[in-house]
């Protein structure tokens, strides 16, 4: 799969050797990384640096991620505009959905759209989630053919080594939509709003991500529907916890030859 400019760009490197000797000129494909401004209802809400592709999945998803609505149609239109030196992205909530934007606007720069940034109490930050209803059932060679096909679904991890993926699969492990991002939050972000945009139900599979399992991903996934979350990495602390509190099933450092089942409370995983 091409990339275009949006995703990536080549640049011209040298090369140094250290244990292999010898020195090149070399042309290098690194990820775009770009600031993203979202505006909601006319107020500033954040900025958020990303990758400045699939930026309707991703004000989509994160507008459901981030609680500003429960639904794909309660939002009444997207406009994406390139401007001086980024992206904006503005989105238009009916007036009853106004006063949750007013309540949650963010006025400071983030890094990404990790739900942390503008929070100023813990009481917020730890806000209860929802408990988990769906069920799916699925085992280990699931989980294994998942991971085997994940790198194919990757075209900017693969060109660039520099971003992170976040995949829909079904239970029997086929991977059914992949977003790319160079932050983690936006890649799921993304994957989230194109599920919305193609109706997909988040609690039909599970969610397979390239990422370390922060509390921030086990959030997004539970407020999107979806009860198994699947990382390569390991996971901190407060994720297990709010996993845990909330019924989502958590697997982690996932390999092709082995996984942890952090938590399964509902037996999903045979």
């Amino acid at each position: 799969m091409a990339l275009d400019k949006l995703q990536a760009v080549n640049l011209a490197v040298r090369r140094v050797g250290f244990a292999e000797i010898g020195d090149a000129a070399l042309l290098r494909t690194i990820p775009v990384e770009a600031p993203v401004s979202i505006e909601v209802c006319g107020v500033a809400y954040t900025v958020v640096m990303a990758t400045p592709s699939d930026l309707r999945d991703y004000a989509l998803g994160f507008a459901l991620s981030d609680g500003l609505v429960d639904r794909a149609d309660q939002i009444e239109s997207i406009d994406i505009q390139r401007v001086d030196g980024g992206w904006a992205i503005r989105l238009s909530l009916p007036a009853e959905r106004a006063e949750r934007v007013f309540r949650r606007a963010r006025r400071r720069e983030a890094e990404g759209s990790c739900g942390l940034c503008g929070v100023g109490k813990v009481e917020q930050l730890l806000r209860s989630l929802p408990p988990v209803k769906a069920q799916i059932s699925t085992d280990r060679l699931a989980i294994m053919r998942a991971l085997a096909g994940f790198r194919d679904h990757q075209p900017l991890g693969h060109a660039t080594g520099g971003s992170h993926a976040a995949a829909f699969c079904s239970p029997a492990g086929a991977i059914l939509r992949v977003r790319e991002d160079v932050d983690r939050h936006n890649a799921l972000d993304k994957l989230i709003g194109a599920l919305a945009s193609d109706a997909i139900d988040p609690a039909t599979g599970f969610y397979l991500l390239s990422a370390r399992c922060s509390y921030e991903l086990v959030e997004k996934a539970v407020r999107s529907g979806c009860s198994m979350l699947v990382t390569i990495s390991a996971p901190t602390s407060l994720a297990v916890e709010r996993a845990m509190r909330a019924g989502l099933t958590l697997v982690a450092i996932a390999r092709t030859d082995s996984a942890l089942i952090i938590t399964d409370e509902q037996g999903s995983v045979e």
